[in-house]
C-alpha cells in the first residue's frame, strides 16, 4: 500500500478549507500548490464522500461538509482510494490464491490481514483537527 500523491493532496485540500467559509478552486490551488485539474479530481471524490460541499455560480467554490474534528486520515484516504490494501490478496475483490488451498489457511495472508488492520487503526487514531493543530 502506498499513500498516493492524490491522497496526500486531498489532506492538503481539507487543510486549505479548514476554518474557511468557502474557497474557490484557484484559492485552494494557490494555498496548497496543487494544479487545478488535480484539485478538481480530488474535490469530486471528496464531494462524493460528502466530506466537502460544492457551490455553483459566480460566488461558487467549496467548503467542508464535515469538520476536521469529525475526520481522520483514514476517512480522507478511503474517499480517494477505497481499495487501499498493502497487498492485492487482502482486497475482497481478489482472492488469495493460497488461502484455504488444500484446506489450509495461508499464514502469510493472515499476518498481512493483521498488519492491514493495524495500519487502518493507526490512520483512525487522530482527527484531522488534532493533526492540523499539532496535538
Amino acid at each position: 500500500m502506498f499513500i498516493t500523491r492524490e491522497c496526500d493532496y486531498a489532506v492538503r485540500v481539507i487543510r486549505a478549507l479548514a476554518g474557511e467559509t468557502r474557497l474557490s478552486v484557484s484559492e485552494i490551488c494557490e494555498r496548497e500548490l496543487i494544479t487545478a485539474p488535480f484539485a478538481y479530481k480530488i474535490l469530486k471524490k471528496l464531494q462524493k464522500a460528502k466530506i466537502v460541499k460544492g457551490y455553483r455560480g459566480v460566488h461558487g467554490g467549496y467548503s467542508l461538509n464535515k469538520q476536521p474534528d469529525e475526520l481522520t486520515l483514514f476517512d480522507v484516504y478511503d474517499a480517494i482510494d477505497p481499495e487501499m490494501f498493502i497487498i492485492e490478496c487482502l482486497n475482497p475483490k481478489n482472492c488469495c490464491a493460497r488461502d484455504g488451498q488444500d484446506g489450509m489457511p495461508c499464514l502469510v495472508h493472515r499476518e498481512l490481514e493483521s498488519i492491514q488492520g493495524d495500519i487502518w487503526a493507526m490512520l483512525k487514531r487522530k482527527t484531522l483537527q488534532q493533526l492540523l493543530s499539532g496535538e
